[in-house]
């Protein structure tokens, strides 16, 4: 590990985690396999981490907090119409560079399906907290008028595709579309002004684009 401190060895051994979890699961993954992908012996691991589930935790919070910051660069200066087609393209980049992002994801909700199933609350409060700020990210940019929830449900289709092996070029993935955001904001038309501000209301319901 040479001269790494502490943080930068935790930060190498989530990445790990993620590229093995996302292949195998959470059942499906030994410690022995993140250590030796790491370079590291198993007893390490526990010295950074409690348990096997806390190294999945991260993994999948670290999965989420990627895809935040993919989508916050893609929509940055962006609204509406723009910032839409740039979190679809921000996801097709993910799938085609980082799948084990969008995968890890894909395991995270089938991990959280069992332990809600087994009664283990803790793990999904924390994962959809993660996933609440995932929405947040998106939501902002596309504005107010947007079924946010159905552009990220696009981005889902993404990851369920690429886990099961379609190439971006396959019939399936050419053929997904896009959720049309809704019709320019009636205010556009009135020539309406910001009640608080004054400033004229643009397509989206924000301030003028």
């Amino acid at each position: 590990m040479g001269m790494m401190n502490a943080q930068e060895r935790r930060e190498s051994v989530v990445r790990a985690a993620v590229t093995e979890f996302a292949r195998q699961g959470f059942h499906g993954t030994s410690t022995e396999a993140i250590a030796r992908r790491v370079g590291v012996s198993q007893p390490y691991l526990f010295r950074l981490f409690s348990n096997k589930k806390a190294i999945f935790v991260a993994a999948s919070l670290r999965a989420l907090d990627d895809t935040c910051r993919v989508l916050e660069d893609a929509t940055r200066g962006l609204r509406g119409e723009k910032a839409l087609r740039a979190v679809t393209d921000a996801y097709t980049r993910l799938a085609a560079e980082h799948p084990e992002t969008l995968l890890m994801q894909l395991q995270t909700y089938l991990t959280v399906a069992a332990a809600e199933a087994a009664d283990d609350r803790e793990f999904g409060r924390t994962v959809r907290a993660g996933w609440a700020r995932l929405w947040k990210t998106v939501h902002l940019p596309l504005g107010a008028e947007a079924d946010t929830t159905a552009v990220l449900a696009h981005g889902i289709l993404i990851s369920a595709l690429t886990a099961m092996g379609f190439p971006p070029e396959h019939t399936v993935r050419q053929a997904g579309r896009l959720p049309v955001l809704p019709p320019p904001h009636p205010a556009e038309r009135a020539g309406a002004r910001d009640r608080r501000t004054g400033a004229p209301v643009g397509r989206y319901g924000f301030g003028e684009e």
